[in-house]
């Protein structure tokens, strides 16, 4: 189904499966880290390979099934995927630094640090490729304010790196108006989705994983 028509660059926790879904919902085939626990026969060697070897890998390949794609690790390699499409539109989903660090400490950190969860080639991915691993390692992610840095680094860096009329910034909870003119897509008459909040977060999880690894009390 490549090529990719929409790239999403923000980082995981700030509304990308709510994205996602409203994507999907424009008519869009989407990708998401969620495809891999939705799917488990879908490789996500593939994609592991694509992040270590950026420069040669084939993204039509790697994306074959997808039209759109967001979250981790679409945006850890948004810039190749950009340079490849360059008539691609871009999404840059943003939140508040505090809120975002709070999220994902209590989610993807969480989930990062348990012991021999899940399919080990998803463990790979899901840990190693977001933000090169930083959610993996418990001293790393504690540092609050450099973990943050991170993140509003790379808000910035995505500002500069893709044209201002194929970029769209949205803060989490938006909606639909914005999105859907800039993608030049009638208003659905269904609410904007919302999504994998900390507490689905942690219930799809311990599912997966067929044990309560996570506690759903954290907001």
């Amino acid at each position: 189904m490549a090529p990719l028509e929409v790239i999403g660059a923000g980082f995981g926790r700030t509304g990308t499966d709510s994205l996602r879904i409203a994507l999907n919902m424009l008519g869009y085939n989407t990708h998401h880290m969620k495809c891999f626990f939705e799917d488990p026969s879908f490789d996500p060697d593939v994609f592991y390979d694509a992040f270590l070897h950026r420069d040669t890998a084939d993204w039509d390949e790697v994306y074959k099934d997808y039209n759109a794609a967001v979250d981790w690790p679409t945006a850890e390699f948004y810039k190749e995927l950009f340079q490849k499409y360059p008539k691609a539109k871009v999404l840059l989903t943003t939140r508040s630094a505090d809120s975002w660090y709070k999220s994902a400490f209590n989610t993807v950190h969480k989930a990062a640090i348990q012991p021999n969860t899940h399919h080990e080639g998803f463990r790979r991915l899901a840990v190693d490729v977001p933000m090169n691993g930083r959610f993996g390692n418990k001293e790393l992610f504690a540092d609050e304010e450099g973990t943050k840095k991170i993140f509003l680094d790379h808000i910035e860096e995505v500002k500069r790196f893709i044209p201002k009329d194929q970029l769209l910034v949205m803060e989490l909870g938006e909606g639909w108006d914005r999105l859907c003119k800039f993608l030049g897509k009638d208003i659905p008459k269904e609410p904007y989705p919302t999504a994998n909040s900390t507490s689905d977060f942690k219930r799809l999880f311990n599912n997966v994983n067929g044990a309560e690894l996570l506690t759903t009390d954290d907001k």
